[in-house]
């Protein structure tokens, strides 16, 4: 029997599973939707100077002259045969070994960290994939606070069939104690009982800290009132720390490895990778601590399929390792150029009458853009966001991140100065023109490309019946 990929085979049967069906009926998110368009057409000033400038992908791209010159060292230069060969699964035990003194040391731990608690991955949605799949079953529900990063959605489903259940959050300021965007106990244990009410088992909370997309730092004592609350229901905590040391104000960043007593270690897993902080999202190296012994096993069992290349560890190590070039050179010029970057952004939003959210960490802003909709509705953020990839401007709508109110895009700022202000110059000819359109219900390449109401899974997104369409006020800069 000939033919193109798609044939049946010869006994006429199905060629996937119900599984394979399942992963490969699921629709893309929105950030991945937006970017797959950027890297069809992506900008460059002297090749495609019309291509889409790309402040929707979260990546830190203003310290690669740190990086190249780091690499061009002796010591990054070394080729020994091990570094080629079959190695631990979990990771070179000189490398965890290196990881575990870097994060004592910079996430103030309380006590050192043991390197055989370490496993690497090639990234961290290998680590959510991985740990979400050994702690819950399918159809299994984790909490998180919405908005939150919606790639976490198909790590999460596509290995273990697993779903999200929100902690929905919104811009609301009730008095002078609160702030937009507020997480509470209070909304944690609300979200737990309606999914237990809709027969939801829920195995797991999932907090981002530094928060993406709000660029929000968790006080110490609003962690420590998580963790009790997780405690008490005996669910797992995965605290993802990716952007732990992407923090430029003089806020103070609170680890969840720093605490002296945590209430339920056995159930507190932390995560971090080289992507964000180091600059590197393409060298896909994550990190996953647990001190649980039988979340190991079982983790280190799926990392054969996640490992690492030998080289790649060695060459990470060695920036681990030289202390006085992280301390004196790479953190202090990142942190300065980062806060640099996000005057800037600011600074352009605001002329052209776009507030954002206070943040103290993470590479971007989340800027309320709710009074250019067209009414207050997803279909128009949609919209919105279509009006603008038209400009050739990619930047992320509330709706990839499962926010419950329309017209808050995240946009990333760690690029170079030229990029920013071109895109505020592109941002204000596209406001400045689709002001004067009339509303349209047309159909755009953004509905096409993923339902607004749904998830990767292609399920409806477990909502709190709250009314997510109401304008409410919000403390910005």
């Amino acid at each position: 029997m000939s033919g193109g990929g798609g044939s049946l085979p010869a006994g006429g049967g199905p060629a996937l599973s119900l599984r394979g069906a399942r992963i490969a009926g699921g629709a893309p998110g929105l950030l991945d939707a937006g970017f797959a368009l950027y890297v069809a057409d992506p900008f460059d000033p002297e090749l495609n100077p019309q291509g889409i400038l790309n402040l929707g992908t979260s990546e830190n791209k203003l310290c690669f002259d740190l990086l190249e010159e780091r690499l061009t060292r002796p010591d990054m230069n070394y080729l020994e045969p091990h570094l080629f060969q079959y190695a631990d699964t979990q990771g070179t035990r000189s490398f965890r070994e290196e990881i575990a003194k870097f994060l004592t040391d910079y996430a103030r731990a309380a006590k050192a960290l043991n390197p055989e608690h370490i496993t690497v991955m090639n990234g961290c949605c290998a680590v959510f994939a991985t740990l979400s799949t050994v702690l819950c079953d399918p159809d299994d529900g984790y909490l998180i606070p919405a908005p939150y990063y919606g790639g976490i959605n198909s790590k999460t489903w596509l290995y273990g069939g697993i779903q999200p259940v929100h902690v929905p959050l919104f811009s609301e300021v009730t008095d002078e104690e609160s702030r937009p965007f507020q997480l509470t106990v209070e909304k944690l244990e609300a979200a737990l009982q309606r999914a237990k009410k809709q027969g939801i088992r829920v195995r797991a909370l999932i907090l981002i800290n530094p928060h993406n997309p709000l660029g929000d730092i968790y006080p110490a004592q609003l962690l420590k009132e998580c963790l009790e609350f997780a405690h008490r229901y005996e669910l797992h905590v995965i605290m993802d720390e990716i952007y732990m040391l992407s923090v430029y104000d003089d806020t103070t960043f609170t680890s969840v490895l720093s605490l002296d007593c945590l209430p339920d270690p056995e159930r507190t897993h932390f995560m971090w990778g080289f992507s964000k902080d180091f600059g590197m999202s393409g060298i896909r190296v994550g990190v996953l601590y647990t001190r649980n012994h039988e979340i190991r096993k079982a983790v280190n069992q799926l990392s054969v399929f996640h490992s690492c290349p030998g080289p790649v560890q060695h060459v990470l190590s060695q920036f681990l390792r030289d202390r006085d070039w992280l301390d004196n050179v790479f953190f202090p010029t990142n942190k300065k150029r980062l806060k640099e970057a996000q005057n800037i952004l600011v600074d352009g939003l605001a002329g052209v009458g776009i507030p954002v959210l206070k943040s103290s960490g993470g590479l971007y802003v989340w800027a309320d853009f709710r009074k250019f909709l067209k009414s207050q509705t997803f279909e128009a953020e949609l919209e919105l966001w279509q009006k603008l990839l038209d400009k050739k401007l990619l930047i992320s709508p509330g709706k990839a991140f499962f926010c419950y109110e329309p017209g808050w895009f995240r946009l990333v700022f760690s690029d170079s100065v030229d990029k920013i202000y071109l895109s505020i110059q592109r941002l204000e000819q596209m406001l400045h023109s689709y002001a004067a359109e009339p509303a349209t219900n047309q159909t755009s390449t953004a509905d096409a490309l993923c339902n607004p109401e749904k998830d990767s899974s292609g399920k409806s997104s477990n909502t709190s019946g709250e009314d997510a369409s109401q304008i409410k006020n919000v403390l910005v800069y």
